[in-house]
């Protein structure tokens, strides 16, 4: 399959930077040769930009500067947060909205979000301009792919609602689909979730007509942060340090990503050479100045909107357990030095 081609091949790239990096002699933690700190992430999805500093950090050396060396996994198919709560990866990236059963009491998996990747939600529904959905109250009599997740289809039945729509009327599909502009081209479906940066600028790139639903535009409960850096709270607790020097690495390659978004576009490029180049740079360009926005520094998160937006989940009912404030999310590892 093409997801697993790729991430094959980033896999075997990461691995070859990192014992490339392993024949330096010393690094600033005081280890040597092959005594580097070994930390695994694990992807959401196939890459993409939302990656970029990801890559660039691992392109130009930044893990070898902090004396560690990174391997890039592929996601399970039940997701990166499976694997980072188990313990066999460090960190991963996920998506607010879908961490809520993580943070449940009693049932929490050991895992915190480390950093935002964007500081905003760009995520929202597309759908060809001549199916005239520009509102949830247009989604009545047509049909939405699903991941088929309950917290998707509440999120998506309170926007019908508050438009005075009948959710009824709307057609779930369950389709994991990873073309969006090719369902939206062949009808397999009438709407779709997706993250604008990647699939909208695909969409675009392909000449088609969209109409754009943008879920943080429309109702600021909304703006989640979708996606995260997410992490084992055991090595969080074991290894203060190696995460923090991670954690300094991967915020330099974001910044490189917002101050050179055409070097980092090559960049990407180079490293994934399977995935499409028009719609890496155009998507690079889109993001640079939506990473950090207006954030004081990249990966900052705003402590009142991520617990506003799980209260908001609970006071809706689309959850019925109540995440306690300040639960779930640290800016210790990221903040400004």
């Amino acid at each position: 399959m093409k997801k697993k081609k790729i991430l094959s091949c980033i896999l075997v790239i990461s691995i070859c930077l990192g014992i490339a990096g392993c024949s330096s002699k010393s690094n600033n933690n005081g280890k040597k040769g092959n005594e580097k700190e070994k930390i695994t992430v694990v992807l959401d999805w196939t890459p993409n930009t939302n990656h970029t500093g990801l890559y660039i950090a691992l392109e130009k050396g930044y893990f070898e500067d902090e004396g560690i060396y990174v391997e890039v996994k592929e996601p399970p198919e039940d997701g990166a947060a499976i694997l980072v709560a188990s313990g066999k990866a460090q960190f991963g990236y996920a998506f607010q909205e879908y961490l809520a059963p993580a943070f449940k009491p009693g049932e929490e998996m050991g895992i915190t979000a480390v950093s935002s990747i964007i500081q905003h939600n760009t995520s929202g529904l597309v759908s060809l301009k001549d199916k005239s959905i520009e509102t949830p109250a247009d989604l009545e009599n047509h049909s939405y792919a699903s991941w088929d997740m309950d917290i998707e289809k509440a999120i998506l039945k309170y926007l019908m609602e508050k438009y005075n729509a009948d959710y009824s009327k709307l057609e779930i599909i369950p389709n994991t689909i990873s073309d969006a502009p090719t369902a939206l081209k062949t009808n397999q479906t009438d709407t779709i979730w997706i993250y604008h940066a990647w699939d909208g600028i695909a969409a675009e790139v392909q000449g088609l007509e969209t109409n754009f639903i943008d879920f943080g535009e429309i109702d600021e409960n909304l703006d989640f942060y979708s996606p995260v850096l997410i992490a084992n709270n055991d090595y969080l607790e074991n290894n203060e340090e190696d995460a923090k020097a991670f954690m300094r690495a991967f915020k330099r390659g974001y910044e490189y990503a917002i101050e050179h978004p055409q070097e980092a576009a090559e960049i990407l490029y180079r490293l994934v050479p399977e995935l499409d180049k028009e719609i890496i740079e155009k998507s690079q360009l889109w993001l640079a100045d939506k990473y950090q926005d207006d954030a004081p520094y990249w990966g900052y998160i705003d402590n009142d909107r991520w617990d506003g937006f799980y209260k908001w989940l609970y006071d809706t009912e689309v959850i019925d357990y109540k995440i306690e404030a300040g639960i779930g999310f640290s800016n210790k590892y990221i903040e400004a030095e």
